[in-house]
């Protein structure tokens, strides 16, 4: 029987949507199909699934609360399928901070949720000031100069790594 894969996702700037768009051109090389979903537009089932992955960004230390309602209401359906699930943040950048078990928005996530998918990961995501609305723009380089981050910089910074990405797509799919 042929997996069914969905990708679920949230993103504010994009990051995210790159990520999952990059796990489907993976998948689609190794000629596996997967339907991708922002979680405003998920209307599927999750029952028709035997794999979901969910990729969600943070923001100001928060997951999207569509994420996390969806999480809470479709746990048990989760719990009976492959699941894979990725946190995309800045403070992932930091070595000491780019692991799930070291993450620490994915760690009080996941503790929050009370949830447990099969492969957990973090990634780091981009840093672009001049895509930022004002507001978030400044609030973005306080916290950046609060974690030693770069505060001026004119081009964009991605801090995502493709390979681990490449390696927990591989992991979803032999769990």
């Amino acid at each position: 029987m042929e997996e069914k894969i969905g990708i679920i996702y949230s993103t504010v700037d994009g990051q995210t949507k790159k990520i999952c768009d990059y796990i489907v051109d993976l998948l689609d090389q190794k000629q596996i199909k997967a339907k991708l979903y922002s979680i405003d537009e998920f209307d599927a089932n999750i029952n028709d699934f035997s794999i979901l992955i969910i990729g969600a960004s943070i923001r100001y230390g928060k997951h999207n609360k569509k994420i996390t309602k969806f999480i809470s209401d479709h746990r048990d359906s989760l719990d009976k399928i492959k699941t894979g699930f990725f946190s995309v943040n800045l403070v992932a950048r930091k070595h000491d901070k780019n692991l799930p078990d070291t993450n620490p928005y994915l760690i009080k996530f996941i503790e929050h949720i009370k949830w447990k998918p099969d492969v957990l990961d973090v990634f780091a995501g981009k840093l672009d000031y001049k895509a930022y609305p004002f507001f978030d723009r400044i609030m973005i380089k306080l916290i950046m100069k609060m974690t030693k981050g770069p505060t001026k910089t004119d081009e964009p910074i991605e801090y995502t790594d493709w390979n681990r990405v490449e390696e927990f797509s591989s992991k979803v799919l032999k769990y």
